[in-house]
C-alpha cells in the first residue's frame, strides 16, 4: 500500500515593510506583499498621509517606485499636506520614483448603467505602473470612485474586480476608505476582501484628542490586534507597539554614578546599573526634580546624551533653577548632548505623550532619560491606565538599555504606607525617598534607599542638602528613637563635640596625672637604687678591708714565728733547771 504523500508546508507569506515607525513592528514586517491593504477611518484620522508615507518610504527607503491615484485631492494638494511631514514628493516625481495621478470625477455627470466598468481605471493604472517598474500603489479615496452608483449590486462586483486586478499585477497596494454609519467603510464589502485592513481612529476624550490604530486582520500572518496610538509629527507618523514589547530584554553588569558621590555610596559605592529604573518620590520641595537634573549632568559629563521630560517647568524655567544649586544644564543642552522637552500634561493624552517619548528617544537615541514628574501624568486619568503606559515605557527604555529616572510626588507626612501615588514602585530597580522632617521649626530633607534590585545598598537615612555648591548628603544625628536634622542636628553635633572636647580634656589630665606619678616613682626607684648602690660601696669596701687585716694578721704572725726561731729561722731548745 503506498503511503499517502503529504503537502508541503505553506510557504511563509512575504511581507513589505512600510517603513513607518513601529507599524512594521506590529504587523511584524510591514504589509501583505502583492495584495491589497484596506486602510478605513473616519475624518482626519490621517488614513491618506499614512498611505503617502507608505509610498515615499517605499521610493526613499527601499527603491521601490510607487503611483499614486488620487479622486479627491489634486497633486499639487498632496504634495503641500506631506510637505508637512518631511517629504518632497515634487523631488520624487522629477526622479521618477513616483506618479501622482488625480482622476477628476464629478457626481453630476454619473450615469448608471449595466455596463458600468472600471476597465479606463484599469488601463490609466496600468499605464503608470508600467511606466516606473511600481512595486507599490496607492488609491485613494475609494468612494469616491464609486460615489455615483447606487446600484448596490453593480458596486459589489466592481470592488471584487478590483482588488483581483490588483492581486493579479503583484503590486502592494493600500487602498483608503471612509468609515461607515454600521460599518468599516461606507460600502460594507471592502474589509472582506482586502487581504489586511488597518483600522484608523480619532477620538476625544476629555477634551484630549487621540489618534489610535488597530490591524483588524491580516490573512496568513500573526499580528498585533490591540488599540496603538499614534502622533502624525514633522517627520511622518509614530505608532508605539504599546503590548508587543515583551519581558526579554538584556541587561547589563555595568554601574554608573549618579552623580552624587554620597548616594553611589549608599548604593553599594558604585552606583545604579545601566539600563535600569529608578522611581525618586516624596513630598514637594523634598529636591526630586534637583536629583533628577544631577543625574543628567553626570550622563553628559561621562559624554552620553541626556532626555528630560518636564511636565511642570519650562525649560529656561529648570535651567535657572538648576543653576543656583551648581548643576550647569545650559552648557550641555549648547553642546547638544542635553534636550529638554517641556509639556503640560494637558496638552495632549496620556497615550499621546507616550508616543511623543518613543518618538523623541528614537529620534535622539539617549543613553539616560528623565521624566519629571510621572504624578502629573494623572490628571484626570485611571490609575490602572498610567500604570500600565508607565509599564510600557519602562519597557521601551530597557529594550534600549537607557537608564532612566522617574519622579513621583507622594503625599506629605505619610509614613504608615510607602507609596509612589500612581502605584509603579514595583516596576522599578531603585526606589529612592526623600521627606520632609520638621524639627525646631525647620524643614529638612532626608534620603534613603527604599530598594535595589541586584545590588546590596545602605538601610541607613541621610540628610539631603541643596546648596550653591551642590547636591550632599550627611549622616544624620541619632538621640534616642529621634533623627534629628538642620539646625537641631547642628547643635546636637555641637553638643557632641563640646562633649568630646571634655572628655578629651578629662584624659589629657588624667594621662598628666599618671605621667607625674609615674615620674615620682621613678624619681623613688632611682633615690632607692642610690642609697643601694651607696650600700654596696660601702659594704665592698668593709669587705676589702676585712680581707686586707686578715692578710696582715698572717703576715704578721709568719714574722713572729720567724723571729722566735733564731738567724737561722730553728727554734732553740731551753736550758733545764
Amino acid at each position: 500500500m503506498k503511503r499517502k504523500k503529504e503537502p508541503p508546508p505553506p510557504a511563509t507569506l512575504a511581507k513589505t515593510p512600510t517603513g513607518i515607525q513601529g507599524l512594521d513592528e506590529i504587523t511584524e514586517g510591514g504589509l501583505p506583499s502583492g495584495r491589497p491593504t484596506l486602510i478605513c477611518g473616519g475624518a482626519g484620522c490621517g488614513k491618506t498621509l499614512l498611505a503617502l508615507e507608505f509610498l515615499a518610504r517605499g521610493a526613499i527607503e527601499f527603491r521601490e517606485p510607487g503611483v499614486c491615484m488620487m479622486f479627491e485631492e489634486s497633486a499639487a494638494e498632496l504634495t503641500a499636506n506631506l510637505r508637512s511631514l518631511g517629504f518632497d514628493l515634487d523631488k520624487l516625481v522629477k526622479q521618477k520614483k513616483i506618479v501622482l495621478d488625480y482622476v477628476y470625477l464629478e457626481r453630476s455627470e454619473f450615469e448608471e448603467t449595466g455596463e458600468y466598468n472600471l476597465d479606463g481605471l484599469f488601463i490609466r493604472l496600468q499605464h503608470a505602473i508600467d511606466a516606473l517598474g511600481a512595486k507599490r500603489v496607492v488609491l485613494d479615496t475609494i468612494e469616491a470612485l464609486f460615489a455615483g452608483l447606487p446600484n448596490h449590486a453593480v458596486l459589489r462586483a466592481e470592488l471584487r474586480r478590483l482588488f483581483r486586478w490588483l492581486k493579479d499585477r503583484g503590486v502592494t497596494a493600500v487602498v483608503t476608505g471612509e468609515r461607515g454609519d454600521s460599518t468599516l467603510t461606507r460600502y460594507g464589502l471592502e474589509e472582506y476582501v482586502a487581504d489586511c485592513v488597518i483600522v484608523l481612529d480619532h477620538r476625544v476624550e476629555a477634551q484630549i484628542s487621540t489618534r489610535r490604530l488597530r490591524v483588524l486582520k491580516y490573512r496568513g500572518t500573526t499580528h498585533g490586534m490591540n488599540e496603538y496610538p499614534f502622533i502624525i509629527a514633522a517627520h511622518g507618523l509614530s505608532v508605539l507597539p504599546i503590548t508587543s514589547l515583551r519581558l526579554d530584554h538584556e541587561v547589563s553588569t555595568q554601574r554608573i554614578s549618579t552623580g552624587i558621590a554620597r548616594l553611589d555610596e549608599m548604593l553599594g559605592g558604585k552606583g545604579v546599573y545601566r539600563g535600569s529604573s529608578v522611581l525618586v518620590s516624596g513630598s514637594p520641595g523634598t529636591g526630586k526634580s534637583s536629583i533628577a537634573a544631577r543625574f543628567a549632568e553626570a550622563a553628559c559629563q561621562r559624554g552620553e546624551r541626556a532626555l528630560l521630560f518636564a511636565y511642570e517647568e519650562s525649560a529656561p524655567q529648570i535651567m535657572r533653577n538648576m543653576r543656583s544649586i551648581g548643576i550647569d544644564l545650559e552648557t550641555w543642552v549648547k553642546k547638544g548632548l542635553l534636550q529638554i522637552h517641556s509639556a503640560r500634561p494637558t496638552l495632549q493624552g496620556l497615550e499621546q505623550h507616550l508616543v511623543t517619548m518613543h518618538d523623541l528617544v528614537s529620534t535622539f537615541r539617549p543613553a539616560f532619560v528623565a521624566v519629571d514628574p510621572i504624578s502629573n501624568l494623572t490628571f484626570e486619568v485611571e490609575e490602572a491606565e498610567v500604570k500600565s503606559t508607565l509599564m510600557r515605557l519602562i519597557d521601551f527604555l530597557k529594550q534600549r538599555q537607557v537608564t532612566a529616572i522617574f519622579t513621583s510626588l507622594t503625599s506629605e507626612g505619610a509614613t504608615a504606607r510607602e507609596d509612589s501615588q500612581v502605584g509603579v514602585s514595583s516596576l522599578m530597580d531603585v526606589w529612592l525617598l526623600l521627606r520632609n522632617n520638621e524639627i525646631n521649626g525647620e524643614h529638612n530633607r532626608t534620603l534613603y534607599v527604599l530598594k535595589a534590585r541586584g545590588m546590596s545598598h545602605s538601610n541607613q537615612v541621610r540628610e539631603f542638602v541643596l546648596s550653591d555648591k551642590g547636591i550632599d548628603l550627611l549622616d544624620v544625628c541619632l538621640l534616642e528613637d529621634r533623627v534629628l536634622t538642620g539646625s537641631a542636628r547642628a547643635a546636637q553635633e555641637a553638643h557632641s563635640a563640646a562633649s568630646r572636647d571634655l572628655r578629651a580634656q578629662n584624659h589629657q589630665r588624667r594621662l598628666r596625672q599618671l605621667a607625674s606619678k609615674r615620674r615620682a616613682v621613678e624619681a623613688e626607684i632611682a633615690r632607692l637604687q642610690a642609697e643601694v648602690d651607696v650600700e654596696e660601696e660601702e659594704t665592698k669596701l668593709a669587705i676589702q678591708h676585712e680581707l686586707l687585716q686578715d692578710r696582715n694578721a698572717q703576715k704578721n704572725s709568719a714574722s713572729m714565728a720567724a723571729l722566735r726561731g733564731g738567724p737561722n729561722g730553728k727554734s732553740h731548745p731551753r736550758p733545764r733547771q
